[in-house]
């Protein structure tokens, strides 16, 4: 069961300084929970994933604002690719990495679609590593006009069940069976976090997201978990309502100011996190991560791969750039997750640099010198 981890003295008086919901400068990055990690001398070792598509460029971003902002980390790197077999020896390092860092920065993997190819590594991972917490922040930045203002929600998705159980089979030729699972034991882990989540960062409300109208059963025990577990938490003034998926979606477009924390299970998890984005400005500036008892890894809250614009230097690192803060947040290195936090806000709030999904022409390169000057 997950319990209710209490702040660090220091973090606490950070926060207290920097007043509500203050976990970075734009409040675009929250503080998580805290698991081990790998530190040797006073710095820490983080497995890096680069991804596919645009990884390499936006993996590229972060090494180059760590160096030049000094900060204690050191990288095991492996450049794995969705495009090779599932047997691939670089992809059974990178987790064998993990399992001894404990942390990890990572890009998007491609996951084919055909019925050949081999399963998710994206998904793989996760599971692996019983990392069942998918944080996703959807934030407006200041700089960065969008046809919303005052947008500020987290989407808490869970990783390791429900329509990715991986559980398909062909009953009769044409006929397909996928299962869907959903335990009372995952969908109590994932609430629990949920509302942690929101008292550890000032939230007021937690939402719970589902399709128990229709799927009475799986979506009708998440929902009845969700609703069991906020009892626990209705002396903290947290407020708890839930909300049918078709309606959320409609509901986001339309009036997104009205969410705060919203959990759900794995599949709507993933559709609402690119509408979130979409609300925001896009996948190039999300920023999220997935977090278990033992391991956490960060990578872009969209899970493109941005394969369109690979090689072209025009990829916006912002999103990795701001999952690697998060990631310096969970590390305890506050003061180097607001400066780069702190440049990356000057940098968008400027506009004197804008990658072309923000409707500029500069370059990855551009973008990210500029954030080393505002360091």
């Amino acid at each position: 069961m997950l319990r209710t981890i209490a702040l660090s003295k220091p973090l606490a008086a950070t926060l207290s300084k920097m007043g509500p919901r203050a976990m970075s400068t734009s409040t675009i990055v929250p503080q998580v929970q805290d698991v081990p990690c790998s530190k040797l001398g006073g710095r820490y070792t983080v497995t890096l994933i680069p991804g596919d598509g645009i990884g390499q460029e936006t993996a590229a971003a972060v090494k180059t604002i760590f160096k030049a902002a000094n900060v204690p980390v050191d990288w095991e790197q492996f450049d794995v690719s969705g495009y090779t077999s599932a047997d691939d020896t670089t992809f059974k390092q990178s987790v064998e990495s993990l399992r001894r860092n404990k942390v990890g920065l990572k890009g998007i993997l491609y996951t084919p679609v055909s019925s050949l190819g081999h399963s998710s590594f994206n998904v793989t991972i996760r599971k692996d590593l019983d990392m069942y917490a998918s944080l996703v922040v959807c934030k407006n930045i200041p700089g960065y006009p969008t046809r919303h203002e005052n947008v500020d929600f987290a989407i808490i998705r869970e990783n390791t069940e429900g329509e990715y159980s991986g559980l398909e089979h062909q009953s009769y030729p044409g006929v397909v069976e996928s299962l869907k699972v959903i335990t009372r034991t995952k969908s109590e882990r994932i609430a629990r976090f949920a509302f942690d989540f929101a008292l550890r960062n000032n939230r007021k409300k937690v939402t719970c997201i589902h399709k128990a109208n229709i799927m009475k059963l799986a979506d009708g025990l998440f929902l009845n978990t969700c609703r069991e577990v906020s009892k626990e938490y209705a002396s903290s003034g947290i407020k708890f309502d839930d909300m049918i998926v078709d309606n959320a979606s409609m509901q986001l477009v339309s009036r997104p100011q009205q969410f705060d924390v919203m959990v759900m299970p794995n599949l709507y998890g993933n559709i609402v996190s690119n509408v979130g984005a979409g609300l925001v400005g896009g996948p190039g500036i999300v920023p999220g991560c997935n977090i278990g008892r033992e391991y956490a890894m960060f990578e872009p809250g969209c899970r493109h791969v941005g394969k369109d614009i690979q090689g072209r230097n025009t990829a916006n690192p912002s999103a990795m750039v701001l999952s690697s803060v998060m990631m310096l947040r969970h590390l305890g290195l506050d003061d180097h997750a607001n400066k780069i936090a702190n440049a990356v806000s000057k940098t968008i709030m400027s506009g004197a640099v804008k990658t072309p999904d923000m409707g500029g022409s500069s370059t990855t390169t551009d973008f990210t010198f500029a954030i080393i000057s505002n360091l």
